[in-house]
């Protein structure tokens, strides 16, 4: 199991905007053609206007199978469109669990 962080940084004043897109256009998306929502939240300390999500994947084939039809949905599509203007820079990593962890969404 492997967990995506997407990290977007909006631009300042930005971030209420892009939450309120997200719901009304992205999320119903992204859930269902990525499945499994570890997480969603917004930066309160530390860097501002961050949006964190995170998103849990057998490996990475199913993360590109996945990504590769989220990004061939029209809707997402047009929701990407909007939605990028919003951003100021965007950042994803890979998170592997511990040997010593067992994710909640696992058996």
């Amino acid at each position: 199991m492997i967990v995506e962080q997407r990290t977007y940084t909006c631009h300042p004043g930005q971030w209420r905007a892009y939450l309120a897109l997200y719901e009304a256009e992205g999320l119903a998306i992204q859930k269902k053609i990525l499945g499994r929502m570890v997480g969603y939240y917004r930066s309160e300390t530390g860097p501002l206007s961050q949006i964190v999500h995170l998103w849990a994947y057998e490996d990475m084939n199913e993360r590109t199978a996945r990504r590769h039809a989220l990004m061939a949905d029209p809707g997402f599509k047009a929701y990407v469109a909007k939605m990028l203007p919003l951003l100021q820079s965007q950042e994803s990593r890979i998170l592997v669990p511990a040997e010593f962890f067992t994710p909640q969404w696992q058996d």
